[in-house]
Formats: C-alpha cells, structure tokens, sequence
C-alpha cells in the first residue's frame, strides 16, 4: 500500500487531454510555454487550456523566464510557476523570481547532472523542487529515467521541501519509482504520450490504474 502520491500530468497541448487528465483525478497540470520546447504554447493558448481545470491546479513550465514574463504568467491566471534553471543559478535571479511568485508557487528545476551536489541556497526562494533526468540536449520530456538514488537522499536532508520526481515516468515503472524514492509528488509527461504534445488515452488511464490499484 501507498500513501496518497500526488500527479502532475506536463506537456498538455489539447482540450481533450486536459478533459482527461481531470476526469482521471490529476493533482497538478502542466503547460509549457517554453518555446523550444516540442510541447510549447504560447502563453494565450496556455492560459485558455487552464481556464478547463481549477486555478490551483494550474502549473505553467518554462526556462529561465525573464522577470516580466513571469509577471504575465502570473497575471494570466497561473497558480503555480515552474521553472528549468542551469546550475549554478544566479541567487539574485532566484530570489526575483520568488519575489514575483512568491516561495510557496515557485516549483524550482535545476538542471543538475549526475552526482553534483544539491544547491542547497536555492531552498531558500521556493518551497517545491522538481527533479528531472538531466540532459545536454534538451528540458525535460526525455523519457529516461533520472537519479532516484539522489532524489532519495535530498528528500530525507530536507524534509520541509516539497519534492517532485520527473523524468521518464510511465504506468510500468511508476511503482517502482515511487518505492525507490519515497516521492509523494510525481509529473508525467513523455511517458502517457502518442507523440510529444499528444497524450495517449490508454496509457494515461492506465497510469491512474496502477496508481488507484496502490493506494
């Protein structure tokens, strides 16, 4: 049996995933406005996307957003901000984008490689980190599995945080991830895709089983 685990579901593009996403009873959904990003939108079609599920639950993705931006994020009705940011981060940056947000809707990615130490200055300027699988090639939605030895261990050292794992997630592996790390939170993007963008009914409904089999 597992504890509650709350699921974020990124990478929404559709009116029809976000439709299921909700049905299926997600915690968080995620809208990249990255615009590199195979999954970006801009932040209009964004913000109409999330008008579909409660304010709350909004979470609106990008890298290293200037301030402004994340001004209009903000007044464009998004609750909660997360934001892909390279290691080591300008604290001063970090502290302004907490400024706009606040630290309790600011969800902090840093782009951290295998073995490097958690920038621990950073806990200071959000309450929630979300660790993803690092790559040199792109921001999240590789489909690979990331550091869950890590993720353990930053989650015991600082148990006041709020710790999201990301990175190649999938209804097969789900369990597993969740037993080897202790994550309470959890994002799903690539791994309930058809194709980046597209969620994949079957694989998204088949997620949300063997979480509720778990429960």
């Amino acid at each position: 049996m597992l504890a509650r685990v709350e699921i974020k579901i990124c990478g929404l593009t559709t009116e029809e995933d976000v439709d299921l996403a909700l049905s299926e009873g997600a915690d968080f959904f995620g809208f990249i406005v990255y615009p590199k990003s195979p999954r970006g939108l801009s932040l209009e079609r964004a913000a109409s996307l999330s008008k579909r599920i409660p304010p709350e639950k909004r979470v609106i993705v990008d890298v290293e957003p200037r301030l402004e931006d994340l001004a209009r994020y903000r007044d464009a009705g998004f609750a909660n901000f997360q934001i892909h940011a390279s290691v080591p981060t300008s604290l001063a940056t970090a502290e302004a984008w907490s400024g706009i947000v606040g630290k309790s809707r600011l969800w902090l990615a840093p782009r951290l490689q295998p073995g490097d130490p958690f920038p621990e200055s950073l806990l200071a300027y959000a309450d929630t980190i979300l660790v993803d699988t690092y790559s040199s090639q792109q921001i999240g939605g590789t489909g690979q599995t990331g550091d869950w030895g890590s993720f353990s261990d930053w989650r015991q050292a600082y148990p006041s945080t709020k710790w999201v794992l990301a990175g190649g997630l999938h209804p097969a592996n789900v369990l597993d991830a969740i037993a080897a790390t202790g994550a309470e939170h959890i994002d799903v993007n690539s791994g309930v895709e058809l194709r980046p963008g597209k969620k994949d009914p079957a694989k998204l409904q088949e997620l949300f089983r063997v979480m509720r089999s778990s429960a």
